[in-house]
Parts: C-alpha cells; sequence; structure tokens
C-alpha cells in the first residue's frame, strides 16, 4: 500500500496510524506508485468500448497515464483556471475517466463528477450551487450526445467558463483533450497560493451530490477524508500490494471513488474497467489480466455467484457494492468456494462500511461505536463511528464523513445542504433497528421520501412533480426490486409522447424509461 516511502507487503500489514494517512495526498499517493512502477500496466478499458462510447480501449502504463495527468493538468492551467477552481466532469467507466480525476487535483483544482444517467435540469441545479468553472465529458455516451448536452448544461450555469471533451467531431466551443494523450511532457504552471492551513491532505478534493428531504446538496470532502474511505474499503478487503482490480462501479460518487479509485491507487496494480454491464465481457476481462479483485454492485455479484462465475483456481475477494443497505440483511449466504466476499454498505454520500463475511457465509451485522479495519486485525484503523439516533435512524462520524458544509456559508443561504450535527455526527436518513445482544443494527429502510434505483438517488415528490408539470393527468410511483433497490413505475395516456416531453425537460432517464410502452420496450432516444 502506498501511503509513505516505504512500500509494505501488503496493506492489511502497513494500515496507516491516521497522522500519517491524513498527510497525504491523492497526487501524492499516485506520483509515487509513477516513481515505483513506471512501466507496469496502469489502466485498461473494456475490450467492448467502442460499443458504448467512441474511441478504442486504450491501455496505459503508469508513466503514460502520470503524462497525460500532466498534460491534463496544463491545459486546465493554461485556460486561466485559478488554483481551487471545481470542475465538473461526467464520462463512463474509462480510463480518460481516472485520467481527468488525477489531473484536476495534479492542477491543484477540485473535481465534481456527474452521475452519467443526469440530464439538464441535475446538472444545472448542481453545477450552478457550486459555482463550477468548467465541465469535461465526451462525444457520446451510447446514443446520447454528451457534448450538446453539456453546452447546454454551460449555457444555463452562469460561473461555467469552458466546455471540454474527449472524442473525435466534438462541436464548435468544446474545448478538445484527446490530443493530450500525445503531448510532449510538460508541467503545469505552479500552483497558487492557497490561504489558511499548510497541510494540502485538508484541503477539499472532490465535490459529490446527495439527496435529502429538500432536494439535492453538494458534500465536498479532503484528501484525508476521501483516503479514509479508500483505506477502509482496502483493508477490509486485505487487498494485496500490486493486485489487478477489475471495477464494474464509476468513480460518480464518494463510493465510487473509494471502490474503484483507491484500491487501484493504494495497492498499486492495474485497474481494468468495466462499464456496466455484460457479464461475457468481465469474466474475459477478469481471465485477462488476472484480476484479484471485483468490483461490483451487490446485486450483480449475488448473481454471478449463482451462475459459477466466480470459480477459478485462484482466490478472489468480491467487493460488494450495496446502494440500498436495507437489502443486506436478506441477502443469501455466500458460498464461493475461494472466493471471499466483502459487504460494503453505502449510506448515500455520508460514509460507506465494508464488512467481510466470515466462513458462515452469514450477511454481517453492522456494530455500532468505532469501525475498525481490517475486523479482528491486531492493528486496525478507525475509519468512522457507527451510531443509532433516538428517531431509530443511522447516524455516523469520523475520519471519512464530511466536516464542513459547502459552499462556505450554505447555511445562511435558506437553500437546502449538507447538515452536519453537534460533534460531527451526521444522521443519514436510513431507519434501522438495535440488536442490543450483539450492540449492531439492521439497515430496515431508505430515508423518507427518498428512492435509490441501481445506485441513482431522487426526492420521489420532485420526480413526481416533474411529471406532472409535464402531463397532469400522469403518475409515477417507486416499487421495491431485488437488483436495483427500487423501480420507477410511470403511467400516462400516451407513453411515447410522455417519454419525448420528458427527454425534452432534460429529466433523467430511469424516469424516461419509466414510461417505456407496455410491451416492455423502452421507446426513449435516452
Amino acid at each position: 500500500m502506498i501511503l509513505g516511502d516505504a512500500s509494505p507487503a501488503s496493506p492489511a500489514a502497513a494500515a496507516a496510524p491516521t497522522h500519517r494517512a491524513s498527510a497525504v495526498t491523492i497526487d501524492a499517493i499516485f506520483r509515487r506508485l509513477v516513481k515505483r512502477r513506471p512501466d507496469a500496466l496502469a489502466l485498461v478499458d473494456a475490450d467492448n468500448r467502442e460499443s458504448f462510447t467512441a474511441g478504442e480501449p486504450r491501455r496505459l502504463t503508469y508513466a503514460e497515464a502520470d503524462r497525460t495527468v500532466v498534460a491534463i493538468a496544463g491545459r486546465l492551467r493554461s485556460m486561466g483556471l485559478p488554483t481551487d477552481a471545481i470542475v465538473g466532469v461526467q464520462l463512463p467507466n474509462i480510463a480518460e475517466n481516472i485520467l481527468t480525476i488525477l489531473g484536476i487535483l495534479r492542477a491543484g483544482m477540485i473535481v465534481a463528477p456527474l452521475p452519467l444517467l443526469w440530464r439538464q435540469a441535475d446538472a444545472v441545479a448542481a453545477l450552478g450551487r457550486i459555482g463550477a468553472k468548467a465541465l469535461i465529458t465526451c462525444g457520446r455516451v451510447g446514443a446520447f450526445n454528451h457534448c450538446q448536452f453539456a453546452m447546454a448544461v454551460a449555457a444555463d450555469v452562469f460561473s461555467i467558463r469552458y466546455v471540454c471533451g474527449f472524442g473525435n467531431d466534438l462541436p464548435d466551443g468544446v474545448v478538445p483533450f484527446d490530443e493530450l494523450f500525445n503531448a510532449p511532457r510538460l508541467e503545469p504552471a505552479p500552483l497558487l497560493e492557497r490561504g489558511g492551513h499548510d497541510n494540502a491532505a485538508k484541503h477539499v478534493a472532490a465535490v459529490t451530490f446527495d439527496v435529502v428531504d429538500g432536494g439535492g446538496v453538494p458534500a465536498a470532502r479532503n484528501h484525508a477524508e476521501l483516503l479514509a474511505g479508500g483505506l477502509a474499503v482496502v483493508l477490509e478487503g486485505r487487498l494485496a500490494e500490486d493486485t489487478n482490480i477489475v471495477s464494474a462501479i464509476a468513480p460518480t460518487s464518494f463510493a465510487g471513488i473509494c471502490l474503484t479509485l483507491f484500491p487501484w491507487l493504494l495497492c498499486g496494480g492495474t485497474l481494468v474497467l468495466h462499464h456496466p454491464f455484460d457479464a461475457g465481457v468481465l469474466i474475459r476481462q477478469r481471465r485477462q489480466y488476472g484480476c484479484g479483485t471485483l468490483v461490483l454492485p451487490a446485486p450483480v455479484a449475488i448473481r454471478l455467484a449463482d451462475t459459477s462465475a466466480f470459480a477459478v483456481e485462484n482466490p478472489t475477494c468480491v467487493i460488494a457494492a450495496w446502494h440500498s443497505p436495507e437489502q443486506i440483511a436478506s441477502a443469501p449466504l455466500w458460498r464461493e468456494p475461494g472466493s471471499s466476499l466483502v459487504d460494503v454498505a453505502i449510506f448515500g454520500e455520508v460514509a460507506l462500511i465494508p464488512a467481510r463475511r466470515d466462513i458462515s457465509g452469514k450477511p454481517p451485522r453492522l456494530a455500532t461505536g468505532a469501525i475498525v479495519v481490517p475486523q479482528g486485525g491486531p492493528d486496525g484503523s478507525v475509519v468512522a463511528e457507527l451510531m443509532r439516533t433516538d428517531a431509530g435512524t443511522v447516524a455516523l462520524r469520523g475520519p471519512m464523513v464530511p466536516h464542513h458544509p459547502f459552499p462556505p456559508g450554505i447555511e445562511d443561504s435558506g437553500l437546502p445542504y449538507f447538515k452536519i450535527g453537534p460533534k460531527g455526527v451526521v444522521d443519514s436518513g436510513y431507519t434501522c433497528r438495535g440488536d442490543t445482544l450483539r450492540n449492531a443494527i439492521v439497515v430496515t429502510g431508505p430515508p423518507v421520501g427518498i428512492v435509490s434505483v441501481g445506485g441513482y438517488r431522487f426526492l420521489l415528490r420532485n420526480l413526481q412533480d416533474a411529471v406532472r408539470r409535464v402531463d397532469g393527468a400522469a403518475t409515477l410511483a417507486a416499487l421495491p426490486d431485488p437488483v436495483t433497490g427500487r423501480r420507477l413505475i410511470g403511467n400516462a395516456t400516451n407513453r411515447s409522447a410522455m417519454q419525448a416531453m420528458l427527454n425534452a425537460a432534460g429529466v433523467n432517464p430511469l424516469v424516461v424509461a419509466a414510461f417505456a410502452d407496455r410491451s416492455g420496450q423502452d421507446v426513449s432516444a435516452a
């Protein structure tokens, strides 16, 4: 694991003291990897990349990745963006996504990853709230033109000065980034002075977006808080140094960053990216690159286990992301020989809690109090503290939980914001019941009024209002679903016309798909 100058044999053996980890930036971790393994394979795209976005699959060594990171950082600085400028990123799960995040951080700026299915209404509201200065995307994902979409967003967000894009045939006005892969190595301009404390790891590195009762809110984290979340996953997974990882989770949220970016950075192997979802491609990637770790949505992991997809000679760690943590209690036993399972309970943008299943294969209970990883290890690291509120909800605090509302002064704006209570406690809103015999809790439901569909969180009444604005007679409901947590079901007299109008209004494609025709086929362009 790469935290200091030394490279211990395994992350579990190198659980870093809090003071040591909290002084390290994400860029510093990457730089040390480049120095240690310049010619090793760093990033690999899925071989079916051209089926969902432009460009041949990329394979980059650490040295090649670093050269591109430097070029991205240099381009951003040459565009006149200041230190700590917020840069929005909306890209599929490809090498450019990882490199862009690292390039923004190398430039001394703040990355704001956007979920891929966000459309104009969501993006404008989010980027306008945080004063983003630029938006980086790509030409297309599937049939959707993301550059045209980004230009429309920029027209509605006064602070955005630049739209940048990867891919060919970009619209006029979009700053091309593909050429940066072939740029000569040039160090970016020196960072401007930052005010405040000298510890660079205490500066905001990323802003992600959560949903609360009042609507969408930004949640900002510094390098140390992000590192605490990533460290939790790596230590609980007992991931070995230089292990190869295949991930089907894009780094578009706090959980996505912790589950994909940090296992790669902290272990220093090859990160094989999978754009969800093709089981045949995933299995082929895993075998071709000898991936000892798989990062998957939990329902996908459970279903793949039923097909014996993990039955290979080498032991495998499967890291399962539960975006609907209330499903963990009813999850089936894990009985895959040679494969361990780490359940990761994700509480929106508040925190995540990884828990490795023991030999019984039973889903774990979440113990209250300090969350120490790895569980049962002699020298564990405290990454969070879990508690049950008097209202029967899950609350957390600690190293990975945001400590300050964002942007500064938001508390006096009258707008909804990410609320941090006394002593740093954040109420996730997830309901739970106590298990006093085991000093644990069982998550029983999502926050009231909020639905999670495949990792996307919505305030249901906002969706229903958006639907009624298009068609006053249309209805939208959320029903339980064993795979996605919830699924949206819509009803309208003319479903095809309803989908077209929702698309034109810039509504999330998951809402549009809720009005698919009665044969089950989605007739929208989304």
